[in-house]
């Protein structure tokens, strides 16, 4: 998320424009990707962009996501992340199957994007598509929301109400 003066340092906040990347990959939980813009456009002073891989739009109609879709091949993901801002706040949401999940290699890759200063927002236990029963599930939209409202408030973005 990074501030963009509209007027002077001394703007009220809700003038204040943040922008906000949600970067999304071709997994089940692309399903969720119209709710959550939705939801994040509501929020005051919010601008969200979309980067989304081919494959993602598999699960989501693209006429169903209120702003521009930008896509590219499926190593953006690692190029946005390692050209980031690291002093700007990076939230990630993991959504894989059970089995995923509970791969060491997945415990030491989210702990270097926490040991990166990145947060996490940790995925939840239900009965996937795939048929497994257990952690795995993206979080729900409301989940995500009041965290990146939360992250605009800890950087003086957001009043919430």
């Amino acid at each position: 998320m990074e501030p963009r003066a509209t007027c002077s340092a001394a703007a009220p906040l809700v003038e204040r424009q943040f922008r906000v990347l949600v970067g999304v990959t071709g997994s089940v939980a692309a399903l969720k990707l119209p709710l959550l813009v939705s939801r994040l456009l509501d929020i005051p002073g919010l601008e969200v962009a979309v980067v989304t891989t081919e494959r993602a739009k598999h699960f989501y109609s693209p006429q169903d996501v209120p702003v521009t879709l930008y896509s590219d091949a499926d190593e953006w993901e690692t190029c946005v992340i390692r050209a980031w801002d690291r002093s700007k706040p990076l939230l990630f949401c993991p959504a894989m199957n059970t089995a995923m999940w509970e791969h060491p290699i997945t415990e030491q890759q989210v702990g270097q994007l926490k040991a990166f200063g990145y947060v996490e927002i940790p995925c939840v236990a239900k009965k996937l598509v795939c048929g497994d029963q257990g952690l795995g599930a993206m979080a729900e939209v409301g989940t995500i929301v009041d965290k990146v409202k939360e992250v605009l408030s800890q950087h003086g973005a957001f009043q919430q109400n």
